[in-house]
């Protein structure tokens, strides 16, 4: 329903326009009366009505006088003059002001009717062609702003007056839901919580690019606001179900220039694209740390894997939940510093655990661990959002390991040191490397063993390797140069000198003695 305001001197005219046409019925409501020009301004002003009746002579300000007045002020309602006098002067005078219709009095009903019905339509017009036009300019203006931070866009092409984007300074931030892993829609919009201050989009513009929330700050206000908002959110984590718990904001820097604004975006896209990498409850990724991000990376290395398993192998069979929880926070850190896509790094990860997983099934081939199957490892590492949530499913499996390999019942580190050399007696074994796994000086280690075993770490190693041998020549199925290599002798005309000094006779013929048996 439009408004419209009755102005005459006369009170009986007022009452008579009031009641001569069925107003309601043209869609129109009377707002408001005034009995003098500078009334009839006022109320203009204040109603800011659809359509004015006004004479055109009152006291104060004559009828044109207000039509001029309220035309400067920007009043881009229809006006009716009323007017005793059907002078062309008059008329044309009222048409250069914008008036949209001129009726002499006595005012004629069915006259009076079809100009209002007529304007009812105009106003109607005028609202659905300005609805119209402000869609198409609202989606230009997105289209503009989405080729603008993508650096996309032509200076030429557009106006950033036209468009309120002038400022002296330019933000972009991102956001997104922070409860990515639900897959459901964020109940609150950081958008909808700024519009409190975004004065007719003077202080930020909002829009979608791609699948993120895009914000462009303008002006210092709007900037300083939300730098305060930060280290509020920063400092006090929000609250479990608050509306700032359902969002992850990354930002970057600030830009003086428009046209530099697809920086501060590259910024944040940077950002939020290395979500994986944040820690537990995180929920702000800012411009600061892209020093880092950006000049530190280095170049994926995939043969990292055998190092880090080798490692974390041994670590697992001295028991030392330290060294593997360290070995795992250098992997994390490694990643972290990786100019790879996040795709990568999960590849890596899963990888690395199924090496392991094959590892120690390999080595304590006798016993049955309860390691997940391969297809629900890489299921599960595959879709996970964050990286501190493989490491932590993948450390609780290494200790579970740990713990079923009966670690808690061996009473000396020495214990440990044999149950090592026995299932590791075919590698490369040295006092030197065993002795830092077990965090020990291998001198001092190597005192230690003499004194409770009776005899050197390298004589025990020879006597598990040819105990070994022994049982692979009573099996007959190897030759002898590859039961060398079984037990962990590279070369065979070594692993025939301590064969033949523990023994006594070469392995060639013990299997021949004992085959004849």
């Amino acid at each position: 329903m439009e408004t419209v305001l009755i102005a005459d001197d006369e009170k009986n005219i007022r009452e008579g326009i009031k009641y001569i046409i069925d107003w309601e019925a043209l869609g129109f409501t009377v707002c408001g009366e005034a009995a003098n020009g500078e009334e009839a301004l006022k109320q203009i002003y204040e109603l800011q009505p659809g359509l004015v009746l006004l004479d055109i002579k009152m006291p104060k300000l004559s009828g044109l006088e207000v039509v001029e007045n309220a035309r400067e002020h920007g009043f881009a309602g229809k006006f009716i003059v009323l007017s005793g006098f059907s002078d062309f002067k008059f008329a044309q005078t009222a048409i250069r002001l914008g008036v949209d219709n001129y009726i002499t009095k006595p005012i004629d009903e069915d006259e009076l009717a079809e100009a209002v019905k007529r304007i009812g339509e105009q106003i109607k017009s005028d609202k659905e062609s300005v609805s119209h036009n402000e869609h198409y300019k609202n989606k230009a203006k997105k289209e503009l702003l989405h080729d603008l931070v993508r650096n996309e866009l032509d200076s030429d092409m557009f106006s950033p007056q036209e468009l309120g984007l002038v400022a002296p300074v330019y933000q972009v931030v991102l956001y997104e839901n922070f409860d990515i892993e639900k897959g459901v829609n964020m109940p609150y919009q950081f958008s909808e919580l700024l519009k409190v201050t975004n004065n007719g989009s003077q202080t930020f513009e909002h829009f979608m690019d791609d699948e993120y929330n895009v914000i462009i700050l303008k002006g210092s206000f709007a900037i300083e606001k939300f730098e305060r908002f930060i280290e509020h959110y920063e400092s006090t984590p929000p609250q479990k179900g608050s509306p700032m718990d359902t969002l992850f904001i990354a930002y970057g820097r600030p830009v003086n220039e428009l046209f530099d604004v697809h920086i501060s975006y590259s910024d944040a896209y940077t950002l939020i694209k290395r979500r994986f990498f944040c820690i537990e409850g995180q929920h702000t990724l800012g411009y600061e740390e892209l020093p880092h991000v950006r000049e530190v990376l280095e170049d994926f290395d995939k043969s990292r894997i055998t190092d880090y398993c080798t490692q974390i192998t041994d670590y697992i069979q001295t028991f030392s939940r330290r060294k593997v929880a360290e070995a795992l926070y250098s992997i994390e850190e490694y990643l972290y510093n990786v100019d790879a896509p996040i795709r990568q790094v999960k590849l890596f990860l899963t990888d690395l655990f199924l090496q392991i997983k094959e590892n120690i099934n390999r080595i304590y081939s006798n016993n049955s661990f309860a390691f997940p199957q391969n297809s629900e490892i890489i299921e599960y590492i595959s879709s996970r959002f964050y990286m501190y949530d493989i490491i932590e499913y993948i450390s609780k499996q290494l200790d579970m390991i740990m713990n079923s390999m009966g670690s808690s019942s061996r009473e000396s580190v020495l214990d440990d040191v044999l149950h090592y050399i026995d299932h590791n007696y075919a590698t490369n074994i040295k006092l030197e490397v065993i002795a830092s796994l077990f965090g020990y000086n291998s001198a001092y280690l190597g005192k230690i063993f003499n004194k409770n075993v009776g005899e050197s770490f390298n004589s025990y190693v020879d006597k598990v390797r040819i105990d070994h041998a022994i049982e692979l020549l009573m099996d007959n199925k190897l030759k002898v140069y590859e039961i060398a290599e079984r037990v962990g002798y590279k070369n065979v005309d070594y692993f025939h000198k301590k064969f033949k000094k523990y023994v006594g006779v070469s392995p060639a013929e013990y299997r021949n003695k004992k085959s004849e048996e």
